[in-house]
């Protein structure tokens, strides 16, 4: 991995976010990456897998349950904060608590007015009291929860990735899923939520409240949620007969030779949607060099072409299935260039809103342990991953 080099943020992260002993070493670093910047950690030896998992994902989630996103900015303007989290999520270099409901009971979330009074003060946003869940046998979960509304919400979530060749075949097609929930229970809820066809789960990871005994038995998850968000599993689809392709491309990218004009024509339609509406689609592709600049006339939405970085931008919008959105133009070329070796490759952004791909359908959602009625509600998306149409 490359990392920023040494700065006064990375030295002090390092000096602060490290618990080192004779048979560990926990490092943080400022990870560099020009679309994203993340907190980073090495594995101590004396870690397990399953332990050093429980912990490095959850801190991410915390980071952004707390200030809304984890960049560098954010470490820089609440490094106290960010030692405070990790010193709890972290026992003498082992991961202890990562729950963020529990989290946020140990530490006080950041806000302006908690800022200037501390800073008055001199408090710190340290809780005065041990978060009651910790005592007990579910430390994921406070006690004495009580909410006027008792609703329990679960959104699944699938990510599709894929490679189509030029005449429409599938190289490579999968499927990243997870369940998101969002639980606002009283008391101590008892829950099972079942599938239709759970036999279409494969390499799945669950939340540490599932019983993983009862899934591997009968496929059905059991669990005492956490309070609040929380990211109940998350699974992959890799069979390529299981994974259904949404949309389709037609592509007509004709470069000719000892000519400085080129051909440009692309449709998006749905393909395997069930019905359902693609929408927010975005189509982007990386031009040759050669291509100084293009005329182009969509048939809905709007585009862009960038002459320095030869990108060019489709923002499609909705999918009409009765009147498919086009593209099409010409592409001026620099005078006395050779055709390009390779056509330019077409990306795509959409989603899909009441649909998941993979066929995944939740059968019932069962509460025990408490005796009023929950609403309750599912919620399905799909949408593109790293989707690649070669031309």
């Amino acid at each position: 991995m490359n990392f920023l080099p040494c700065s006064p943020l990375h030295s002090s992260l390092c000096k602060l976010l490290s618990h080192c002993g004779e048979k560990h070493l926990l490092t943080f670093r400022t990870k560099h990456d020009p679309s994203a910047s993340s907190l980073e950690a090495d594995r101590p030896r004396s870690c397990s897998s399953k332990q050093w998992c429980n912990f490095k994902f959850p801190s991410t989630g915390a980071s952004e349950d707390y200030f809304g996103v984890c960049s560098e900015v954010m470490i820089k303007d609440n490094v106290v904060v960010v030692y405070e989290v990790l010193e709890e999520m972290l026992d003498n270099g082992f991961p202890l608590a990562t729950e963020s409901n529990i989290l946020k009971e140990l530490i006080k979330p950041p806000t302006i007015l908690r800022t200037v009074v501390n800073t008055i003060t001199g408090s710190t946003n340290v809780g005065d009291q041990l978060p009651t869940g910790q005592l007990s046998v579910v430390p994921w979960r406070r006690t004495g929860v009580k909410y006027t509304n008792n609703e329990a919400y679960f959104d699944v979530i699938e990510e599709i990735d894929a490679i189509i060749d030029k005449s429409g075949s599938t190289i490579t097609a999968e499927i990243q899923g997870v369940i998101d929930a969002c639980v606002k229970l009283t008391g101590m809820p008892d829950l099972t939520l079942s599938f239709m066809n759970p036999r279409l789960l494969d390499d799945v990871s669950f939340h540490p409240c599932v019983r993983f005994k009862r899934w591997e038995s009968e496929r059905i998850l059991s669990f005492i949620p956490p309070d609040g968000n929380f990211r109940l599993l998350s699974y992959h689809v890799s069979a390529q007969n299981l994974v259904a392709i949404p949309v389709y491309v037609k592509h007509n990218i004709n470069f000719r030779d000892s000519s400085s004009l080129g051909r440009f024509e692309i449709t998006v339609g749905p393909k395997q949607t069930m019905g359902k509406t693609v929408e927010g689609v975005m189509v982007t592709s990386q031009m040759p060099k050669g291509v100084l600049n293009m005329s182009l006339t969509p048939s809905q939405g709007t585009h862009i072409f960038d002459p320095v970085t030869k990108l060019l931008t489709w923002d499609v919008g909705k999918i009409n299935p009765q009147k498919l959105p086009s593209l099409k133009g010409s592409m001026n070329l620099q005078a006395g260039t050779s055709k390009p070796d390779e056509n330019p490759t077409i990306n795509l952004q959409f989603k899909i809103q009441q649909l998941a791909i993979s066929g995944l359908k939740v059968n019932r959602l069962d509460m025990y342990g408490e005796k009023y009625k929950p609403f309750k509600g599912i919620k399905y998306m799909t949408k593109a991953g790293k989707f690649q149409v070669r031309t």
